[in-house]
């Protein structure tokens, strides 16, 4: 295993980086492409989300390797690799493999211990997936990543730690008032239908407002959240769908905003709120959770208006109080991590052994028609009597060694049993080879489709 991970997070770089760094879900695709394309990289997938971007890859050189896998974030993300190399973080091998799981288990999130990571997770899986770039290594990690995403949250109070990016956002534009009693009877907008998007109007709904709009570049989508929405088996508020160029006049009549698309440029720009609050004897409420950002920072400045964009809630998540659940969901990382490497180390020798077995079976195969040669009139019961037991007798000898040599290679250290193994039975690298090749296509067969 040779797993590199590269990238940047509200951690390590201030919010206009990661706002001029996010990646449109065609550039994720063109970046992927190009990473397998890279002499370093055999596989690769990509987390992007409103607060980080991670390059995931199983590469053969270290130094080669992060100097590619950065070199392919500039050029992707447009900001100069001069410029992005201060704000990016590098982890390897067992450090790349506990990165994700604290990851996947909120750890690393601006809120500590919200969900919604896993299914971002999920999806950079299936992006790897259908783009055949992620193999063995990177889909073992990335379910296993999910297991302990959700063993953390079934086993912890790690939820207690923290929210959704929504919740939170909410929260501080209520300013200290409970979130129900602030948005009881509010009319809401929300603009673009994709999954967070989605989660903000679910929560509005649940916590009371009156009235929702949904405004999408495609009209359907939007359609079909608000439907979803106003049925009785889901939240049951007044729901109904807009197309974008109606966004200025429903500005006028909502009183919470909450924006997330993938548009490139500003979906409100200062001038679009300033006149929306024209008149009007209430405050308007602005929730931007886009990356880059839909609504203009000017909003600030505008009398009657209160913006909460991801700059403010990363100042805000600083003094978040932590969770004495999270000490337990860090045992429970360690754990994991030491267990996945342990299971790739010990599948590391498995083509090895499977290559000795095979060499046996030939060598079986070879003395009994040698047998038959020499004793042709042996009937077949005879025959069959006489397999069977060279069989037993060649089985019952490897059986101890090979047992042990998984075991061994399971440990830290491992790796270099399959190389003695290998040289004490002079089996030849090709079929060991072909054997680890049957392994990944089987691997790409078994999880083409599967998050």
């Amino acid at each position: 295993m040779s797993l590199l991970v590269v990238g940047l997070s509200h951690r390590s770089a201030p919010v206009s980086i990661l706002e001029r760094a996010a990646l449109s879900a065609d550039t994720q695709a063109k970046l992927l492409q190009d990473t397998l394309a890279a002499e370093p990289a055999a596989e690769g997938t990509v987390l992007a989300t409103c607060n980080r971007i991670e390059l995931y890859a199983d590469v053969d050189k270290f130094h080669a390797g992060v100097a590619e896998l950065s070199t392919l974030l500039a050029q992707h993300s447009g900001v100069g690799l001069d410029e992005l190399t201060p704000y990016l973080y590098v982890h390897y091998e067992d450090r790349a493999v506990h990165h994700l799981f604290s990851v996947a288990c909120g750890l690393d999130s601006m809120v500590v211990g919200e969900g919604q990571i896993l299914g971002q997770i999920k999806d950079a899986l299936a992006l790897g997936q259908e783009l055949h770039t992620a193999g063995r290594l990177l889909n073992d990690l990335f379910q296993q990543a999910l297991r302990v995403g959700k063993r953390a949250h079934s086993e912890t109070g790690i939820d207690r730690a923290g929210q959704s990016l929504v919740t939170f956002g909410l929260e501080q534009l209520a300013d200290g008032t409970d979130v129900d009693t602030w948005a009881k009877g509010k009319k809401a907008l929300v603009i673009g239908a994709g999954s967070m998007s989605s989660l903000a109007a679910a929560t509005l709904a649940r916590s009371g407002v009156s009235e929702i709009v949904i405004a999408n570049r495609t009209l359907a989508r939007a359609e079909r959240l608000a439907q979803i929405l106003g049925e009785a088996g889901g939240t049951g508020v007044a729901a109904h769908a807009v197309e974008m160029v109606a966004v200025g006049d429903e500005l006028t009549r909502a009183d919470v905003v909450v924006s997330c698309t993938g548009a490139t440029g500003l979906v409100l720009t200062g001038d679009d709120v300033e006149t929306a609050v024209q008149g009007r004897r209430t405050p308007l409420a602005l929730l931007d959770l886009a990356m880059p950002r839909d609504i203009d920072a000017a909003a600030h400045r505008v009398p009657g208006v209160r913006l909460v964009d991801i700059e403010s809630l990363a100042e805000a998540s600083a003094d978040a109080p932590m969770a004495a659940d999270v000490d337990q969901v860090r045992g429970i990382v360690s754990d994991e991590v030491a267990a996945f490497g342990a299971a790739q180390r010990a599948a590391h020798i498995t083509p090895t052994v499977v290559a000795l077995r095979t060499m046996a079976a030939d060598v079986v195969a070879g003395e009994v028609a040698r047998l038959e040669g020499r004793l042709p009139g042996l009937d077949e019961k005879q025959r069959a009597e006489i397999t069977q037991t060279v069989r037993r007798v060649v089985d019952k000898l490897l059986h101890a060694p090979t047992v042990r040599v998984k075991q061994l290679a399971s440990e830290p250290g491992g790796a270099g049993y399959a190389d003695a193994l290998r040289t004490l039975f002079d089996l030849d690298p090709e079929t060991v080879a072909s054997v680890s090749r049957a392994d990944l296509n089987d691997a790409d067969v078994k999880n083409r489709g599967r998050v």
